[in-house]
């Protein structure tokens, strides 16, 4: 049958919903903290709290379709199956029906729903150890529907079984997976070769005990199918890129490109690669707690899809940032805004972090690149010269960790854009060397401890401290700009939760012009600038024009610290290595300290 998104979608809902499911609705993609995962990766997840035991508001039948987001196989992006956001269909019972009900069901939706052949579903249940026994209820039940018995196949715990790792006490037991051959029409498929996984139905009949499982009293039911899986083998496809939640993504790209998708194999893989990593950058940032790129944490993994994207869009031979806009509007406006409505609301915002986001990486790419091609030709010429001297020479693959260091640090490639890179050119790169350079260069942005608590006011060297301390050169630069060239910092105070800051001025000052330095500060983190550390003599730093205001503690030999041109101050250290990592400023009070001397408290989010 063919089938559109939405759709597939609404069926799923509607079905479930007939069989007395309540349907909760999808919740944010940026996990919460509670299950040590930056995103949620599976439609249960969220639901979690629940199938451990709390009873749920809505009752014990629910249903939804959630989406989702998995970065563990990012370079895979680019062929016809993966992807980075996704969307999950589930339902769960919580204490109420189980296999009997649920398999019953799992089959009438796919073969009177969705129209599948049943007499080709294959099907994998738990095959028994030790600690608990073959699932022969879940295969009788199957072949009752049938299912023929030489398409139920029994596999061991690491295929079909689900629990908690390394948990007492939790729920857990046996699962049964669907399979769908990939070509239905093939004459004779052969399991498991020919087929592909469609979803998966948990059954929770056991808590996990010190010394094995023992039977749980409440039973419960987790199903989870893939949306865009079920949708290309509904309609017929062999290619995740041509059903239509890409088809007007991939048709914008053929326009903007004037290549063909189906007749260019390497505009194929480019285009997917900006399709896909544009789609969930939409999601991300459009999502109810939205994230931006940055250097730390999920905003990293959002910098490293969009950067990639960004490299992609130029071997495209187009402008990114206009592009990659181009593409979401298409995610917005015609695929996803119906299920999302939060995307329509925050669309000028999605598209304004896009465009910001591009053109601060495009500043840097062209340089970055000349960088990439001179290490790459170092190795080759050394290769050259070596072979002619000894033939017996192995040639040198991997590009030095310092050198990837210099990609990330001065022009903001990620180490994974460069390992991406290097192996496109079969060369490999120096991870340990790279994680050395990074350790070096934080100890150096450290300075002297002692220095640094003299001259920057913190009560620890803590990741969250340091942070604070490299808020106020962006903060005392903001008010220079905004009030005036001659205030200066007067003193500071940090601790973990909070900065605080004196300078002279003479009046408070105004909302307007609070909020008017709240928001240069913003835009410096957000430019994710480097912070370049450098020693000079102190006539050096003034002729830099390098801002002191301790000139009596300062030695012949001065650290100095440069946020672009925007901020250059002499100071001990220690600091951040990108502004990115900052988060976001907020100024929670400004008020007065002494004579002529104001002071600000601001926190970082």
């Amino acid at each position: 049958m063919k089938i559109t998104s939405k759709q597939l979608r609404e069926s799923w809902i509607k079905f479930y919903e007939s069989k007395g499911h309540v349907n909760v609705g999808a919740v944010s993609l940026i996990g919460d903290g509670t299950t040590g995962v930056m995103f949620n990766v599976a439609g249960m997840q969220p639901l979690m709290p629940y199938l451990l035991g709390k009873p749920h508001p809505l009752g014990k039948r629910l249903c939804n379709v959630q989406g989702c987001v998995r970065t563990v196989d990012i370079e895979s992006v680019g062929d016809a199956s993966h992807f980075t956001f996704f969307e999950m269909m589930g339902n769960w019972s919580l204490g109420d029906y189980f296999k009997k009900e649920k398999t019953a069901w799992t089959y009438e939706i796919l073969t009177k729903v969705y129209g599948l052949d049943g007499d080709k579903l294959c099907s994998t249940v738990f095959e028994g150890n030790e600690s608990a026994p073959r699932d022969e209820e879940t295969a009788s039940l199957l072949k009752g529907l049938g299912i023929r018995p030489e398409h139920i196949f029994y596999l061991p715990k690491s295929d079909n079984w689900w629990e908690l790792e390394g948990t007492v006490g939790t729920p857990c037991g046996p699962d049964n997976e669907w399979f769908y051959p990939m070509d239905p029409d093939a004459p004779a498929p052969v399991f498991p070769d020919d087929y592909v996984e469609i979803g998966n139905d948990v059954y929770m009949q056991y808590r996990k005990t010190e010394t094995g499982y023992v039977p749980l009293e409440n039973k419960n039911v987790d199903t989870g199918f893939g949306l865009d899986r079920m949708l290309l083998f509904l309609n017929g496809l062999h290619d995740g890129y041509k059903t239509d939640l890409f088809a007007g993504a991939i048709g914008t790209l053929e326009k903007l490109t004037g290549k063909q998708y189906d007749a260019d194999e390497a505009a194929r893989k480019a285009m997917r690669i900006v399709a896909d990593h544009t789609r969930t950058t939409v999601m991300l940032i459009g999502d109810v707690n939205g994230i931006l790129p940055s250097n730390t944490g999920a905003g990293y993994i959002l910098r490293r899809l969009m950067r990639r994207a960004i490299r992609y869009c130029r071997q495209l031979g187009v402008e990114p940032a206009a592009t990659m806009c181009a593409v979401a509007e298409v995610f917005i406006d015609s695929v996803y805004g119906e299920a999302y409505p939060l995307l329509i609301e925050k669309k000028a915002y999605i598209l304004d972090e896009i465009r910001k986001e591009a053109d601060r990486f495009e500043t840097m790419l062209e340089k970055g690149m000349a960088e990439f091609e001179k290490c790459v030709n170092g190795i080759s010429r050394k290769n050259a010269f070596m072979a002619q001297k000894d033939p017996a020479y192995v040639p040198e693959t991997v590009i030095g960790g310092k050198q990837a260091f210099r990609l990330y640090d001065t022009y903001g490639f990620p180490i994974e854009l460069t390992e991406e890179m290097a192996a496109e050119r079969g060369l490999t790169v120096d991870k340990e060397g790279f994680d050395a350079a990074f350790k070096e260069h934080q100890e150096k942005s450290r300075g002297d401890v002692h220095a640094g608590e003299a001259k920057g006011g913190l009560e620890s060297h803590s990741e969250q401290a340091i942070k604070y301390h490299t808020a106020t050169h962006l903060l005392n630069a903001a008010l220079k700009a905004v009030l005036s060239p001659d205030v200066n910092q007067k003193g500071s105070n940090i601790t973990d939760e909070r900065m605080r800051f004196d300078f002279n001025f003479s009046r408070a000052m105004t909302p307007e012009e609070i909020k008017a330095v709240e928001d240069l500060v913003n835009e410096k983190i957000k430019e994710d600038i480097p912070v370049v550390y450098k020693e000079m003599s102190l006539d050096e730093a003034r002729a830099e024009h390098f801002v002191g205001v301790f000139d009596s503690k300062y030695g012949d030999v001065v650290k100095t610290y440069a946020i672009g041109d925007f901020s250059k101050e002499m100071c001990g250290g220690p600091h951040v290595a990108h502004t990115g990592e900052l988060g976001h400023f907020r100024i929670v009070k400004e008020q007065s300290s002494s004579a002529g001397v104001r002071r600000i408290k601001a926190v970082l989010e």
